[in-house]
């Protein structure tokens, strides 16, 4: 693995063919594969082949599986989006953005848990864009955990939503019909939400009191 592969400068060729590729474009192709089939298809070879081209020659452009799933995972998260003004608003912002591309590529929740990967610009970027919202008042490593926890939100109902959510909810529902004895705060909170509605708001509920967390944690500061 190579540490400094998306910040050390690209040696030019002095002497043969031009590249004909990008590496935008190898991380495209292997991106096509890993949205069909997953990362676990994703391979130089079969990139390569999906490219024209043999396996050797992709390692002209990167050196191995732990920098190619590392571009990958810079294409799929793009730069981060500009922020509205405020930090609530502009930290709610930051984290959609995150949630929408997550769900775009479910494969990118399983590289970012990879270890022995590359890190490049896009995912410095990210930390950088959600520094810099945050108010003032906080330590460095207050505000590096603020961060954290709030990505673990984002990849915690990125992970939720392809796991059936609504087939189990559905499922419960179901064993309500004749078991709500045995289970009385089910089918309390359940009928709550027959009769007031607010399902599927986990995600902004678990932001907001978050948010009203740190915002009594700075009061106290």
């Amino acid at each position: 693995m190579t540490a400094d592969f998306f910040w050390a400068p690209r040696p030019k060729p002095t002497r043969g063919p031009k590249p004909a590729l990008t590496l935008d474009e190898i991380a495209d192709a292997a991106i096509a594969v890993a949205d069909a089939e997953g990362l676990a298809a994703v391979s130089m070879q079969r990139v390569a082949a999906d490219l024209g081209y043999t396996k050797m020659s992709l390692y002209r452009y990167v050196p191995g599986k732990a920098e190619l799933v590392a571009a990958m995972l810079e294409r799929a998260m793009s730069t981060p989006p500009a922020l509205p003004h405020g930090w609530r608003a502009a930290l709610t912002t930051w984290a959609e953005s995150m949630l929408t591309r997550l769900a775009g590529h479910p494969w990118a929740l399983e590289v970012m848990a990879l270890g022995g990967r590359p890190v490049g610009p896009t995912e410095v970027a990210w930390l950088e864009s959600a520094l810099a919202a945050l108010p003032t008042g906080l330590t460095g490593a207050e505000r590096m955990d603020v961060v954290a926890t709030l990505a673990w939100h984002v990849r915690g109902t990125a992970a939720e939503a392809g796991t059936g959510e609504t087939e189990f909810t559905a499922s419960v529902g179901r064993i309500l019909r004749e078991h709500a004895d045995r289970y009385p705060n089910v089918a309390s909170a359940f009928a709550d939400v027959a009769s007031r509605g607010g399902a599927d708001q986990a995600f902004h509920f678990g932001l907001n009191r978050f948010f009203d967390g740190v915002e009594a944690y700075l009061e106290r500061v």
